[in-house]
């Protein structure tokens, strides 16, 4: 017998020992991070809230209770009675019965109206029906990303459930080692903007934290065929963490499966979902300029379907000797600040991801306070000691005179950005605008991708800051349903579009015009003095748009030069990053304050001057690594 199965005997003798005599266990077995129980009384678990939170404080994991199938009412008449519990204002709009695990997907516009309070109506319909309750968002905008994303985890769950079965065994084995070391080797994200990608390693665990692409530069990967992460093969990687969804963080994680890999991505749910989203257009992109795709729509799948979704706070085991935190990092839907606890207290390092310190209009400001940290791997794209953005007021401002100019030409305003974060903040500031008749109302065209990024976010407004989720929550102030934001599909609309006389505001991707749809739109715009075009996100060295950025007279795009007749703005208060001062700030105020800080994902000058200024003003050790260095902690 294996070490895990005398363990989940040992388990089960104990959650004999604490439920009430006339609740039976059938079963007790690991998916993933949680403990599943299995119980032909799920009705008696129901019945005491507090049962399964006593468990789970008993035995020190979390905990899943499932019920055997032949408990179960009859799907019809459970539909019944669950529509019959659930108010009527949940709008509830789909219940898919999955009887081989004995739960219920309900799905509704109003997810909170379903749950009810303290989760009393989830309760009752255990109690009624017997079946588990499962509760996910319909989302306001329609989104093929979210729903595709749903319907295969469904049709997988078959594969899902062993690949849950087989990392839960994973994660509760016994240590293999007595000896005690931590260790980061950077593979990336060094003195550079973009291909992050770190891996923190201990005698029994190999993580990966990122795998991104650096922008401009696709033969650029991280070093990802070293010994310390696949060069010994992918298998020795016991799991992948990923901070956000945004292509310099995310674009490569598809190929450790195209490379062997088959274990876990730990993530937000939202970033789950923009990881595919993203990874797809990523793939096509790379068709459409004729280069070779670095992996197939398969391993797209495969990555989605070892996505283990963790929640804001959820202290969750990942391996015998790390758990794992994710905090709310601030830069887009679903970004996370990554804590790890090594060892019983061993020690304690946090990955920042990209931090935006403070509040936006979508989101709230990165969390940092964490019960330990003795270090702290932080980003330092705007950590250069000139890098000090507009605050939002003034970023607002800004935007509103060049939106007010637009207006009087008839001109254009173009606005190269990232798929995710930076446009859904615009479109509501936007709406605002319009909607207060600080300017003119007038067309806004959003890239094909921007739209279905947009609708991933109304899927999980919970993300988002409390005002932003009730306004999202109601039909009538839902800022991304104004009447004047129209999706654009393809490159003779674009050409069409550009064409009109009227003022408009177009939002295209990508942000540092790299090859994608904003290139047509510069092609179709840049030589009209009416026109405007505004960068709001970071330009990286060797790209078009930095390029354009610093004063160029014209570009070459597809062989043919096109000259830069537009007016060029950057407005950087939108950014979703800190700037110089708020990084400063984040650890300032970082309670507790880390021992050790690795400045990396900046230029050589930005990670060099952010790490002087965080060790003379803050009396701070403090790195500017290279990649492919390794630090040892303990």
């Amino acid at each position: 017998m294996s070490t895990v199965d005398k363990q989940l005997e040992e388990v089960r003798e104990t959650i004999d020992e604490e439920v009430p005599r006339q609740i039976t266990v059938t079963d007790v077995t690991y998916e993933g991070p949680e403990l599943v129980i299995y119980t032909r009384d799920p009705r008696e678990f129901a019945t005491d809230g507090d049962l399964v939170r006593r468990l789970a404080s008993k035995l020190r994991k979390r905990i899943t209770v499932r019920p055997d199938p032949d408990v179960l009412t009859h799907p019809d008449e459970a539909e019944s009675e669950i529509r019959e519990l659930v108010p009527d204002d949940a709008a509830v709009s789909d219940i898919q019965f999955l009887a081989d695990t004995g739960e219920v997907v309900i799905r509704a516009k109003k997810p909170g109206q379903v749950i009810g309070r303290r989760g009393e109506t989830l309760r009752e319909i255990t109690k009624t029906t017997g079946w588990t309750p499962e509760v996910e968002r319909t989302p306001a905008i329609d989104s093929p990303t979210v729903k595709n994303v749903r319907t295969f985890l469904t049709q997988e769950r078959d594969d899902r459930r062993d690949i849950l079965e087989r990392v839960g065994r994973q994660i509760h084995r016994d240590p293999m080692s007595s000896e005690e070391w931590v260790r980061v080797t950077t593979l990336g994200g060094c003195k550079e903007v973009g291909r992050a990608a770190y891996i923190i390693s201990t005698a029994d665990t190999r993580i990966l934290v990122d795998c991104g692409d650096k922008p401009g530069e696709r033969t650029e990967q991280p070093y990802l065929d070293i010994p310390e992460a696949i060069g010994s093969g992918a298998t020795s990687l016991d799991a992948v963490v990923l901070t956000h969804a945004h292509l310099d963080h995310a674009a490569l994680v598809p190929l450790l499966y195209e490379n062997g890999y088959d274990g876990p991505i730990y993530c937000t749910e939202p970033t789950r979902d923009l990881l595919g989203l993203m990874t797809l257009g990523y793939i096509d992109s790379a068709a459409m300029t004729g280069q070779q795709r670095p992996y197939g729509t398969e391993m797209v799948r495969e990555a989605v379907k070892h996505c283990i979704p963790l929640e804001y706070g959820d202290v969750t085991d990942i391996a015998p000797d790390v758990k794992l935190t994710l905090h709310n990092a601030g830069h887009v839907l679903g970004s996370s600040v990554v804590h790890f606890h090594i060892g019983d207290g061993l020690y304690n390092v946090a990955f920042s991801g990209d931090i935006d310190y403070d509040s936006s209009r979508l989101l709230d400001g990165a969390v940092n306070e964490f019960p330990r940290v003795e270090t702290l791997v932080l980003e330092s794209t705007y950590g250069g000691r000139n890098d000090y953005q507009t605050d939002q007021d003034d970023s607002e401002r800004k935007l509103r005179e060049r939106l007010q100019d637009v207006a009087e030409t008839d001109g254009t305003l173009l606005i190269p950005t990232d798929a995710v974060g930076r446009p859904q903040e615009l479109l509501v500031v936007l709406e605002e605008l319009m909607d207060s008749g600080a300017v003119p109302e007038m067309p806004v065209y959003l890239d094909e991708m921007i739209w279905e990024a947009t609708a991933v976010h109304t899927s999980y407004p919970e993300f988002l800051r409390n005002d932003i989720e009730s306004r999202l929550q109601s039909d009538d102030e839902n800022p991304f349903l104004a009447a004047q934001f129209t999706p654009v599909g393809d490159d003779e609309e674009r050409r069409e579009l550009a064409q009109r006389d009227e003022a408009s505001v177009v939002l295209s991707t990508p942000g540092m015009c790299t090859p994608g749809p904003v290139r047509t739109w510069l092609s179709a715009l840049s030589d009209d003095p009416d026109n405007t075009l505004v960068f709001v996100d970071k330009q990286a060295r060797g790209t078009l748009g930095k390029q354009i950025q610093g004063g160029a007279d014209s570009i070459t795009i597809d062989g043919e030069t096109v000259p830069i007749e537009m007016r060029v703005e950057t407005i950087d208060g939108f950014s979703g990053h800190a700037d110089r001062q708020g990084l400063e700030n984040f650890v300032k105020t970082m309670h507790p304050r880390p021992e050790k800080v690795l400045c990396v994902d900046g230029d050589q000058s930005a990670t060099q001057d952010l790490s002087s200024s965080l060790y003379h003003d803050y009396n701070l050790r403090t790195f500017t690594p290279e990649n492919l260095e390794t630090f040892r902690f303990i």
